[in-house]
Formats: C-alpha cells, structure tokens, sequence
C-alpha cells in the first residue's frame, strides 16, 4: 500500500478539490472562540463584543474588525498587524508590545490603555483618541495620527519620527526624549507642555505649531509671533 492510501486510512489525509491535503495543517480558525494565542488572521470580526477577553499572543494581522469592542482586553504581544480598526473601543486594554503596525482606523478609542513598547509603525489612526494612555517607548514611526488626542500620555522615550500630527493635542503628555526628526506639526498643541527634552524638534516645527507662554522648549529654540493660536485654529 503506498503512502498517501496509509495516510488517508488513518485520517491524516483529506481530499480537496481531487487532491489529497494533510490535516492539521496550520491556518486560521475564523471560528474559534476568544483566547490566547487564537489565530484569527484575516478574518472577519466586526462589531462583536471582546471586552475583557484574554488575546495574549493572538494571530489577528489582516483582520477586520471594525466597531468591535476591545475594552479592558489583554491584548499583550498580539499580532495586529494591517488590521482595520475603524471605531474600535480599547479604552483600559492592555497592549504592551502590541504589533498594529500598518494598521487602520478612524476615531479609535485607546484611553488609559497600555500601549508600552508597542510597535504602530506605519499606522493610520486619525482622530484618535489615546488620552491618559502609557506608551512609553512606542514605535509611531511614519504614522498618521492628525486630529488625534494624545492628552496626559506618557510617550517617554517614543520614536514620533516622520509622523503626522497636525492638530494633535499634547496636552498634560509626557514627551521626555521623544524623538521628532522631520515630523508634521502644523497646528499641533503643545500648549503648557514641556517640550526640554525632546530630540530632534526643530524650529521650523515650532513655527508651524501652537503653544502658549506655558509651554518649555528645548535650547535654542524660541516661540513663534503666531503663539498663542486661536481656538479655531
């Protein structure tokens, strides 16, 4: 008896489309509940209630989640990578070292998350609001965050570097070595915040940007004519 018969007869093998295919083989369960370590990898998860799940680990890169509720999740080292994330709620959710890489979505909700050491390279989230959330050490590399709320964050030692923040909110936030090589800042509030020890913020973006007599900047660097901005601005 050859190979594939023996394999088949033992149930290691099933037929698709007239050809034999080995089961078990790995791939994403759609299907599966909620748990640790699941592979939900493009799959379909709209609007669905997840709050206080347990996602430790999860596959979830390319999925589709939009309206779904995250809130106070673990979501520690989960792969959300390209996901679509419109009108997510992970408001309290713990997402440290988190992969959303490439991910997107309009008016998430990340308030008093922990998004420590997470890696949101390459990411759309405008209009966001992150208020009171922990990203200390986070990667916003070449990011889309315009019109996002970032108010009492800790970004302490975050790379913001080549990101959008044009009207951003910055009030109350943490941004001691927070690097800011060639980033958009038009209109972006920093007023009454500590700017001292933050890299690579130049004067051009200061010029661009609002702020108040409140607000400290790094040496060398000097406030605009046009400070104070207007509230319209």
């Amino acid at each position: 008896m050859n190979t594939f018969l023996k394999l088949a007869l033992i149930g290691g093998l099933s037929t698709l489309g007239g050809q034999f295919v080995l089961s078990g083989t790995a791939h994403a369960k759609c299907s599966d509940n909620a748990g640790p370590e699941v592979d939900w990898s493009g799959c379909r998860k709209r609007s669905i209630i997840l709050s206080s799940s347990d996602l430790t680990k999860a596959k979830m890169n390319n999925i589709d989640m939009i309206g779904t509720d995250l809130r106070q999740a673990t979501l520690t080292e989960a792969n959300l990578s390209r996901a679509q994330m419109a009108r997510v709620n992970a408001s309290g959710a713990n997402m440290v070292s988190v992969d959303l890489s490439k991910a997107e979505g309009g008016r998430v909700r990340f308030l008093k998350a922990d998004l420590t050491d997470a890696n949101l390279e390459k990411s759309v989230f405008f209009r966001g609001e992150f208020t009171g959330s922990k990203m200390s050490g986070a990667n916003l590399n070449k990011s889309e965050f315009s019109r996002s709320d970032f108010s009492g964050v800790d970004l302490t030692g975050a790379d913001l570097s080549f990101a959008n923040f044009s009207r951003a909110q910055f009030k109350g936030a943490k941004l001691d070595e927070t690097n800011w090589e060639t980033s958009w800042t038009y209109l972006t509030r920093f007023e009454g915040v500590d700017l001292t020890n933050v890299t690579n913020l130049t004067q051009g973006q200061i010029d661009i940007s609002c702020g108040d007599a409140d607000t400290k900047l790094p040496a060398g660097l000097t406030a605009p004519a046009s400070w104070p901005c207007s509230e319209d601005d």
